[in-house]
């Protein structure tokens, strides 16, 4: 091995483990006792496996892991449905005003839900729809659906549209050569459009805050935070809570990365 080769690999060493660090330090900290949570040492004296059995007992974080799962899956999969057909019409026909569309689009990105909150409380209040898990469904959903479309528009935009012509002149259908030939190729933005659309969901905080009340029906982001309370914060569990919120992501990633690959050479030709 050369010199060069032996100084990029102890460099990408070196930055994986600047990466990896606080996650190690979370994982040690939801195993310290709470007798040595304010101490300087980075090992602990014992380890406390009960932290994370204990976390879900104490608290209703099993029904915050099955909220956010709800919210950020069904969120992602409504913004799919409703994008892919928007995004695949905007690309392949040209009608007036699809220029002032696709700039609405994204100037929808410029607002943020935090100032559009008490907007937000009043309408779900209206509708009676406050403390219900599908108001932050359709909430995740409208503000990640821009990004989406956008992102979508340009990638079917940049598969040539003689490739559908091909198919149809095959015998395909307008349905059939956008299943078989331009989903595939759009493989690789369907997947951006997903993680984006998810883990903008997952994370999500302020109006699962301030839409939800109900300690059973607040996502995990709501939940992990009740550890952090007026007079005491109860660190092994924030960090155990912290670091069941990291394992769903990290699966995401483990079975979709693998759809990025194919997608970039699914239904390619000579």
């Amino acid at each position: 091995m050369t010199l060069k080769k032996v100084l990029i690999t102890c460099t990408a060493w070196l930055v994986a483990l600047i990466f990896v660090l606080p996650y190690a330090q979370m994982f040690l900290g939801a195993l310290r006792p709470s007798d040595e949570l304010t101490d300087a040492g980075y090992l602990p004296s014992r380890f406390e496996w009960s932290n994370f059995i204990n976390v879900w007992k104490d608290s209703a974080l099993g029904d915050n892991l099955q909220v956010s799962l709800m919210v950020a899956g069904l969120s992602t999969l409504l913004v799919v449905v409703v994008a892919l057909p928007a995004a695949y019409y905007t690309a392949r026909r040209r009608y007036r005003g699809r220029g002032a569309f696709l700039l609405l689009v994204l100037a929808t990105q410029m607002f943020q839900p935090t100032a559009l909150l008490v907007g937000l409380y009043r309408e779900f209040h209206t509708f009676g729809m406050l403390n219900e898990i599908w108001a932050l469904v359709l909430v995740n959903a409208a503000f990640n659906l821009a990004f989406a479309v956008w992102i979508l528009t340009a990638y079917f935009s940049s598969i040539p549209v003689e490739l559908e012509e091909a198919a149809m002149i095959d015998g395909a259908s307008r349905l059939g050569a956008l299943r078989r030939v331009t989903l595939p190729l759009a493989m690789p933005g369907i997947v951006t459009a997903v993680i984006f659309a998810f883990i903008t969901a997952w994370n999500e905080f302020v109006v699962a805050l301030a839409l939800i009340t109900t300690p059973e029906k607040q996502p995990l982001t709501v939940g992990i935070d009740s550890f952090l309370g007026e007079y005491e914060v109860q660190w092994q569990y924030l960090f155990a809570g912290s670091l069941v919120a990291i394992v769903p992501v990290v699966i995401l990633f483990a079975f979709i990365e693998k759809h990025v690959v194919s997608g970039l050479t699914a239904g390619s030709v000579k």
